[in-house]
């Protein structure tokens, strides 16, 4: 009998109004219609959809609020949101999403993951800004040029402190929400591009104090090679977990290009007043640090052998950032030395060299 066989309701009455027979049927002896009934389940989806949807508002608003006290607990590596995930050997201590820049700023006085990276830099930060104060009020008076000595020094303080601090702000404000993240990555890494570039600076300054149109070249391409990996560190894509050996590379090209001036200087120089009046040795030691930072980072190593040990110290990022900050500070000791170097007779300049 198909759609005749079934109960038929006057219209604007219930199911359950129509009067039931033995066995629940209708009153006509039919059982109630499916296309009814599917109607009624229909009306009872639309009803409940604003009670879920106010329910799910109640329960953000209700997070949102635990956040912004303070009161959130650390999560698990396989609930975090795709856009959080980036170490996968980092099994626990993470933060939630926290779209409250209050929170975020709170929880560097929490211990999670991000813990150590955050003081790292921040600690760095404070160290490289102070001493680029003391650096720049004091007395210079043996140049011929003392406005352009403390430019060249201005540039690699400015350099340093520019990524130490790009860097302590991502480590903090990345959890708040996609977009942030997503932002402040970018402006860590061209922080670190613009501390390898301040940090040549000094460097070739004084390596070809008496040569400068080598020192000019190098300058020049530097710049260039800085500025092309601040454009590359823009790609939104250069900030995933998978692009972690791209972004090693790409600063440690950056880095490893100081080989050739450094060849240059060793060749003109000796190998000799080099390495001692020349500051080689230590410029070497700011390398390798640099060097085996990136690389460890890169291979997320030690966690990689022990996944779930290092969650909050001691795992790859932090040994980096370590690294960092002191190869920075070896490069500044280096440059002081080769600044005092010049300082003397033995490296003044002669008309000649300066042809």
């Amino acid at each position: 009998m198909g759609a005749l066989g079934c109960a038929m309701r006057p219209k604007g009455t219930r199911l359950q109004d129509s009067p039931a027979g033995p066995g629940g049927s209708s009153s006509f002896g039919y059982p109630p219609c499916p296309v009814a009934r599917e109607e009624e389940e229909e009306v009872v989806r639309v009803l409940t959809l604003p009670l879920q949807a106010h329910h799910a508002m109640e329960k953000m608003e209700e997070f949102v609020y635990k956040v912004w006290e303070g009161r959130w607990r650390v999560i698990p590596y396989d609930v975090l949101p795709d856009w959080l995930k980036d170490n996968d050997y980092l099994l626990h201590g993470h933060r939630p999403p926290m779209p409250s820049f209050r929170a975020c700023f709170k929880s560097i006085f929490r211990i999670h993951t991000e813990t150590g990276n955050i003081w790292t830099h921040l600690l760095g930060f404070v160290l490289f800004l102070c001493l680029g104060i003391l650096t720049m009020l004091r007395p210079n008076m043996y140049f011929m040029a003392p406005l352009q000595e403390k430019v060249v020094f201005g540039m690699f303080f400015l350099g340093a402190v520019l990524c130490l601090s790009f860097s302590w702000l991502f480590h903090t404000v990345y959890c708040h929400s996609e977009k942030v993240s997503r932002t402040f990555s970018k402006l860590d890494y061209s922080g670190i591009a613009l501390l390898i570039m301040g940090s040549f600076v000094p460097w070739l300054y004084y390596s070809f104090y008496c040569s400068p149109q080598p020192r000019l070249i190098y300058l020049s391409i530097v710049c260039v090679l800085g500025i092309s990996a601040i454009i590359v560190a823009q790609w939104d894509r250069f900030a995933t977990p998978k692009h972690r050996q791209t972004r090693a590379g790409v600063f440690l090209g950056l880095g490893l290009s100081g080989v050739v001036p450094t060849m240059h200087f060793t060749i003109a120089e000796g190998f000799v007043k080099a390495t001692t009046v020349g500051q080689m040795g230590w410029f070497f030691l700011m390398a390798v640090m640099y060097i085996t930072g990136a690389g460890l980072y890169a291979a997320r190593i030690p966690e990689r052998f022990f996944p779930g040990k290092f969650d909050i110290w001691f795992q790859s990022h932090q040994i980096f950032h370590v690294l960092v900050v002191a190869a920075a500070f070896v490069h500044f000791y280096g440059v002081s030395n080769l600044q005092e170097f010049r300082y003397g007779l033995e490296g003044g300049c002669t008309d000649d060299s300066l042809l």
